[in-house]
């Protein structure tokens, strides 16, 4: 008898065999955007749209919502080591890419490359668990009338920024960045992918009053880790033991994570990402834009984060 997350993966992988062709003879270009309803999309993603808007969650489904560079993947190994019951090696079965299918993003080709997290999603039985990247108003309807949890997490947006623009660097799946001022501009006035991180996190702050969302803050797991898992523990209504829940605080820490190639994306985009460049789990910290703002670009964006977050409740910490 299979034990059920591996017949999970074991009957999910005729999908993800079509996907895992690894001749690396081609390679995949800089992405292109368009804008959905005055969102940046990936031109794929664009194209699949009405596939995207049209799908059918499920009621036990369990979504992963952030804005990029939140700690998605680290959200992502703690969600799956609490469903895990703590086994690292059923949390090896695949990388997080393939575990959890990430709903919007879609690479037709290279055929080396190919990935659609709508047909890995299908194709995966109950109950799923999903990450996007999608604002709130652009999440498939859905998910809200199937009333399902989402874990959303929001990081403060200067080492979100300062994290984003190491991303588009090392990876060629997203647009070009240009150089670091002309990023930081981009990423002010939301002209980056999945949007402006302003809208991102103050849409999702409102839907949590609506919805079953719990909304957790990257600050907060990397100052108190146990506290914040014990938090998706009751959400997920799950009750796991002092051992098993110290085991997943050890696993899911930054320095294991780095080492671990099923998290690190070392596996999965070959000859895309460059992580000689800059790794996918590059520093994990809180504040390292003071390495990277200066005196006057600090200024700058501090005004203007005050005439953007002037209508919420929402406070973000920029340093511990």
């Amino acid at each position: 008898m299979l034990i059920p997350s591996l017949s999970i993966f074991m009957q999910s992988s005729t999908v993800l065999d079509k996907m895992a062709d690894l001749s690396l003879e081609q390679t995949l270009g800089r992405a292109e955007l368009r804008e959905m309803k005055g969102i940046p999309l990936t031109t794929a993603t664009y194209s699949i749209w009405d596939q995207v808007w049209k799908f059918k969650a499920r009621p036990d489904d369990l979504l992963i919502s952030t804005y990029a560079k939140a700690g998605t993947t680290w959200t992502q190994e703690i969600v799956d080591m609490i469903q895990q019951n703590g086994d690292v090696e059923k949390c090896r079965r695949a990388t997080t890419y393939r575990r959890h299918p990430f709903l919007e993003w879609y690479i037709p080709e290279p055929s080396s490359l190919r990935y659609s997290g709508l047909e890995l999603a299908e194709a995966m039985p109950s109950p799923r668990t999903m990450k996007t990247h999608l604002p709130v108003q652009l999440l498939p309807p859905s998910f809200w009338e199937q009333n399902c949890k989402i874990i959303y997490v929001a990081r403060n947006p200067k080492d979100t920024l300062v994290s984003y623009y190491h991303f588009h660097r090392m990876n060629k799946a997203m647009p070009e960045p240009g150089t670091w001022e002309e990023f930081m501009e981009k990423f002010m006035t939301g002209k980056v992918l999945w949007g402006s991180w302003y809208d991102h996190v103050k849409g999702w702050w409102k839907a949590k009053d609506k919805h079953r969302i719990l909304y957790l803050f990257y600050e907060d797991m990397k100052e108190n880790p146990k506290q914040e898992i014990q938090k998706i523990l009751k959400f997920l209504e799950k009750d796991l033991t002092e051992y098993v829940l110290n085991k997943i605080l050890h696993n899911t820490s930054f320095e294991i994570m780095k080492e671990n190639p099923m998290a690190n994306y070392t596996k999965d985009f070959l000859g895309v990402m460059d992580h000689s460049l800059s790794p996918f789990m590059r520093k994990g910290v809180v504040s390292d834009w003071k390495n990277y703002f200066t005196v006057a670009q600090n200024k700058k964006f501090d005004e203007d984060y005050k005439k953007k977050m002037a209508d919420t409740s929402l406070v973000f910490r920029t340093e511990l």
